[in-house]
């Protein structure tokens, strides 16, 4: 299992970590089927892995309860535990003692060896500081119950140094993935966060499994590359060929993912400027698949109903992309008020000025139609 070294520490991480939000479960709840996450553990442990990071809320709060239960047979230096304070709970100063005394009874562990806050972002900071979260978790670090004091992020890189210049943090957990390296801008955390030589635990590198298998067209320019490999595994390969990200999670729900994931690590290959190549092709391939194939050349403007057309889809191809319903509203209230896809009467006029020949006024209705889910 490929292994680095924590800050010349000598400590060293497995580069594959497992992230315990998605063990099997029990049919109908979120209760895990423990028989066979154990299984799932087992052979994580077994292979290599030494960083299991789970929360207080992962799982409706089963996954902490099952994971010390897990971990209980293997010597405690043996692995590297991690867990976080759920800020959107703590409502006063009180609360993020009584949690952490918690968590660790859940875990049954004396101490935390990678401890964070969740979630981080501008609200949750204004939490951080107001209830003295920080200040808190710094004395249980001085007192040894936290080993290395953290915290994961979802934000931008505005905020994201902001925190980092409130306290001393040992590592931050952010979303990186090859989709998102631009599209969430993971570029521009990651980078910030190597110039202050914090190291980097990455979250979603399959994106959920979105990443396991992108479309037909994209799947097929991996494959011919490298058919002796998964999809997932260019992924995974793709974040830890970083030089700064100190372990990888994936929420591995089957011994199957754990045996792919796994031998990717074992036998490591970092990315070659052909393997990125084959990347960007498979994005491209990937994005012609899912958008609409607007070129923004406004030849179909001005709409006599007011509808900014290229607008419009240049924000459904960042829905398409990133599936955030939230984003794809504010952008196109962003556009201003009339000029939505709800304004569309059919006309059938933009239609015969596209070069693309995108049925517009169908396109139209489906995006006014999503906005209108709730």
């Amino acid at each position: 299992m490929l292994k680095r070294e924590y800050k010349n520490t000598g400590d060293m991480i497995s580069v594959l970590g497992l992230g315990c939000m998605r063990f099997p479960k029990v049919e109908g709840s979120e209760m895990i089927d423990r028989e066979k996450a154990q299984q799932v553990v087992d052979l994580a442990y077994a292979r290599g892995v030494n960083y299991f990071d789970t929360a207080y809320r992962y799982h409706e709060g089963d996954s902490e309860l099952f994971i010390g239960e897990a971990l209980k047979k293997y010597p405690r230096e043996s692995f590297h535990l991690a867990t976080k304070m759920p800020m959107w709970m703590v409502k006063s100063p009180e609360d993020a003692p009584r949690i952490f005394e918690d968590q660790l009874r859940r875990c049954q562990v004396e101490y935390f060896d990678f401890y964070l806050c969740h979630a981080m972002g501008a609200a949750s900071f204004e939490t951080m500081k107001a209830n003295g979260v920080y200040e808190y978790l710094k004395k249980e670090k001085e007192a040894g119950r936290i080993r290395r004091l953290g915290f994961s992020f979802h934000d931008s890189p505005a905020v994201l140094r902001q925190i980092l210049d409130y306290g001393e943090w040992d590592f931050t957990q952010i979303q990186l993935n090859y989709l998102d390296w631009e599209l969430q801008d993971a570029k521009g955390q990651y980078e910030l966060l190597t110039e202050r030589g914090i190291p980097v635990v990455v979250m979603e590198p399959v994106r959920g499994g979105a990443l396991a298998s992108l479309c037909d067209e994209a799947d097929a320019v991996f494959k011919a590359a490298r058919p002796d490999k998964s999809v997932a595994s260019w992924a995974v390969r793709y974040v830890a060929s970083l030089p700064n990200v100190m372990t990888v999670l994936s929420g591995m729900t089957t011994v199957e993912q754990v045996e792919d994931n796994t031998a990717t690590m074992i036998d490591f290959e970092p990315l070659t400027d052909a393997d990125r190549k084959v990347i960007d092709e498979a994005l491209e391939a990937y994005r012609k698949n899912k958008t609409i194939p607007c070129t923004g050349c406004r030849y179909c403007m001005d709409c006599p109903f007011g509808v900014d057309i290229p607008g419009v889809f240049k924000a459904y191809n960042t829905f398409a992309i990133g599936r955030n319903k939230g984003q794809l509203r504010a952008q196109i209230e962003a556009l201003g008020e009339g000029h939505g896809p709800e304004m569309c009467q059919a006309c059938g006029k933009c239609m015969k000025l596209c070069p693309q020949h995108i049925q517009i006024p169908d396109r139209m209705k489906e995006i006014a139609a999503l906005l209108a889910e709730k």
